[in-house]
Formats: structure tokens, sequence, C-alpha cells
């Protein structure tokens, strides 16, 4: 008996996981397989090939529906047949690809074959873009460098030689379609030799060797709008790889990463800062200059500032993706305490601590409260 395999368990979430856990899930595990990460390593690419046809059943509440009601399926109807993993640039992922595990869900949703020797939708990619937290202010154009299957100029796309034409598939002898099992099923799915067109060329392009697509290099400039953040995703219409049969080309999705800033921590429209400030700046008050996004600013530290005090400067945080409103930069203030004192400081400092009043030391005051009060002193 074939080995079951549970799309859930690829992903590692709960049957019911939510919408949102399994999208979560699936980014985690498409960046811990990426070629990147691995290496190349056949293993991870065969384990992102699960994922990917995991979550596009499981994306879908249809489908998804569908498979609840259907259960596990054989592992050879999940890891066999997946075709050309269309991988894009940087790790790249598919939403089409061929074999038996999309032929096995065709037949639970009525599809058949008929829809694969119509016209089909392009493969969607998938491209990661580092900005910095200032480019993210303000909003930037980025040029954008990948490569994507075309198709071949020289055959038009036929996978035939010039001069020849494409001729019936000797497998299915130009129905696309064959019979195969799958467990307690039978069903009827698209060819694997023509890809369910019923055609195959025999004398193949030497150009794309008979696949008629090649892969090339494209460059578009993208604009990526102010406020955004790690994590948001783009989507560039028309710019995945060609579908097949006339369909319609996929989409780009640029997954956006913010990198670290020197200064900043983010927290969605607000920017937080810590600020050093020597004691005698915090106790009588001064005025210093911290860094914003668009350079230096004055603020002011009110005499008597604790260390840990949070100030805010409205207006020079992070603009609201959706235009609503402008963040502030909130400065968290350190007051740093001298590792080294003169003599002459370290004397004026005595003097100082013997003449204080308590009324002047509030926190003191009430810490002094409560310990007298736990101990009965």
């Amino acid at each position: 008996m074939s080995e079951q395999i549970d799309l859930y368990e690829i992903l590692g979430v709960s049957r019911e996981a939510t919408d949102e856990q399994i999208r979560r899930a699936y980014l985690k595990l498409a960046h811990k397989y990426h070629p990147d990460k691995t290496g190349g390593d056949k293993t991870g690419e065969d384990k992102l090939k699960e994922i990917n046809a995991a979550y596009d059943i499981l994306k879908n509440p249809d489908k998804r529906k569908q498979y609840d009601a259907y259960g596990a399926m054989g592992a050879g109807g999940l890891r066999g047949g997946f075709g050309d993993f269309a991988s894009g640039f940087g790790g790249g992922f598919s939403h089409g690809a061929d074999g038996p595990f999309e032929d096995f869900f065709d037949m639970l949703f009525g599809r058949g074959g008929q829809r694969r020797r119509g016209a089909r939708p392009g493969n969607d990619l998938q491209y990661r873009l580092s900005i910095s937290l200032s480019e993210a202010a303000s909003g930037v154009k980025k040029n954008l460098n990948f490569a994507r299957q075309e198709i071949c100029n020289d055959c038009g796309g036929a996978g035939a030689a010039p001069g020849t034409k494409p001729e019936r598939c000797p497998v299915c002898q130009g129905t696309g379609q064959v019979r195969a099992a799958h467990g307690f099923f039978s069903v009827t799915q698209t060819c694997g030799r023509c890809r369910g067109t019923g055609k195959v060329a025999l004398n193949p392009c030497r150009r794309c060797s008979g696949t008629g697509r090649v892969r090339l290099n494209r460059e578009i400039a993208v604009d990526v709008p102010a406020g955004i953040d790690t994590g948001v995703s783009l989507r560039v219409g028309g710019e995945g790889e060609p579908g097949e049969n006339g369909g319609p080309r996929g989409d780009l999705h640029i997954l956006i990463e913010v990198k670290p800033h020197d200064f900043f921590v983010r927290d969605h429209a607000d920017i937080i800062c810590e600020v050093p400030v020597s004691f005698p700046q915090a106790a009588l008050g001064a005025t210093v200059r911290v860094p914003t996004l668009r350079g230096t600013a004055e603020l002011k530290v009110p005499a008597g500032t604790q260390n840990g005090a949070l100030l805010r400067l409205r207006g020079l945080g992070m603009p609201d993706l959706r235009g609503y409103r402008q963040g502030d930069q909130i400065v968290k203030i350190v007051v740093e305490v001298p590792a080294r004192l003169t003599r002459k400081q370290r004397e004026i400092l005595r003097q100082f601590d013997e003449g204080r009043d308590l009324r002047a030391y509030p926190i003191y005051r009430r810490f002094m409260d409560k310990l007298k009060k736990s101990t009965g002193g």
C-alpha cells in the first residue's frame, strides 16, 4: 500500500487552521527551502515542489473543501510527475505544475482534461526585494532583473524545428488524455508526453529542445509605495510566465523586506530610537540633536527627565500605507551615568547628595514607603 501524504502535514498545520495560518506556514517553509538557503539541493527542491503543490490546494476554499472530503492521497501522486518546475528567479513558485497530483484534483473538481486542452494562465513568479527604512518611508522606484520562461521565437512555442509541425502524440493518440489509477480511483488525466495538447514535436526545435520555451532575462521598473513594511507583497500583473494555448501570462509577486536601521525600530507607523543624555542634561533640561529619517532635529528634554522617558516628535514617523496618517518618532531617553569622574567632580556629587531633599525624588520616596510597609519597618 502506498505511503499516504497529508497536505496539512506538509505545511505543518492542523486541519482546523485558518487561511492566514496556512499562508504563514507556507511562507515560512518556502523561505526555509528557498534555493538560496539549500544551495540548490535536490532534496530541498523536491520539498519545495511539495510545499507549493500543497499550498495551491489549501489556499483555495473550494479545492480545500474537496480535499477535506476525499482525504490524503498516495505519495506517488504528490511527489512524482511534476514536470518542469518553474522556479522563477530568486526562488520562485509555480501553481501550475503538471502531474498526477493536479490531475487527481482535476477529477475531484470536475475539470478533467478539457481545461488543460484550452487556454491556461502562466505560472506566477515571486521576487524578494530588500529596501532601506528610508526608502520605505518615502517610496522608491526599483529596477528588478530576473529570468523567466518565454515562448521560443524560432518555433513560435510549438516545439517543432522551423519548417516542421508537431505531429499526433503516439502515447495518447492525439486525445491529450490517458487513463491512470490512483489508489481506489481510476481517472482520466492529462498525457505527460504532450501535456494535454495531443501533439508532440518529433523533430524538436534546437533552440528550445522541443519545449517551446526558453529562459530569458527580464528587467522592469516598479514603484514601491511609501509606508510599505516587511511581508507586504506587491503584485505586477502580466509579468509572470506565458500561458499555454493562448492563455494569459501569470503575475509577478514582489515580497518586500525592509532592512534593519542603525537607529530606528519600527512600530507600525511610529519609529522608536534611543538617545543618550548626561545626568546634568536630564536633571537641568537641555536641547539635544536626534536622528530622524529626514536628517536631524532638535529635541527639548525637560528638566527632571527620568531614564526611559518617552518623548514624541509628531509627524516624523512612517506614512500609513493607505495614506490615512503620518506616524510619530518616539525618542526613548537613556540617562548615561559617567563611567569616570575627576576628584573635583566626585566631591561635588558627594556634596550634592548630602543635601538632597527626598521631595525631589518621588520615585525613590515611593519605593522606600513600599519597602517600609512590606518589612514592617
